[in-house]
């Protein structure tokens, strides 16, 4: 009997379960929104939610802490600089779990994680920016296709 048991088992050994959180708690703090299963997701909340609050700390041994779990260290500086910041007022609840669908193969659960916090202006400028840029680039490029084409027709003739 499992009486008192907190934490879900995912079908994983100890070792590879605390080794996929730590990578998908540094994908969601890198990208501020992942897609996975909902036993899963609700597992990253537990861990994220007390790196968060640990992290709100602020002093060395806090960082270290959380550098056990996450490993890049400019993923860390982000939750540092960025992320903690945003969160100084809210005691708790630091993520969102949604529903997102059915995933199709095996008919499981899939959610979205996402950190409760705003986008900083400089990340939505920059991705608009580029998606103008690809746009005007593939534009640019049927035009030039359709000149070549143009030109070799008048040689051929």
């Amino acid at each position: 009997m499992r009486h008192q048991v907190k934490t879900r088992k995912l079908g994983k050994t100890k070792p590879h379960r605390e080794a996929m959180l730590a990578n998908m708690a540094t994908s969601l703090f890198a990208h501020r929104t992942i897609r996975t299963t909902e036993p899963k997701a609700k597992e990253l909340r537990r861990m994220v939610d007390r790196l968060i609050t640990i992290a709100k700390k602020d002093t060395l041994a806090a960082r270290r802490h959380v550098g056990e779990s996450i490993k890049d260290k400019a993923v860390v500086k982000k939750l540092f600089g960025e992320i903690v910041p945003q969160f100084k007022d809210r005691p708790s609840g630091y993520t969102r779990v949604l529903r997102v669908g059915f995933r199709r193969g095996d008919a499981a659960m899939v959610t979205m994680v996402e950190l409760l916090t705003e986008k900083p202006k400089v990340e939505e400028d920059t991705k608009k920016a580029s998606k103008r840029k690809a746009k005007a680039g593939s534009r640019a490029k049927t035009k030039t296709k359709d000149k070549e084409k143009t030109e070799t027709e008048a040689k051929a003739e």
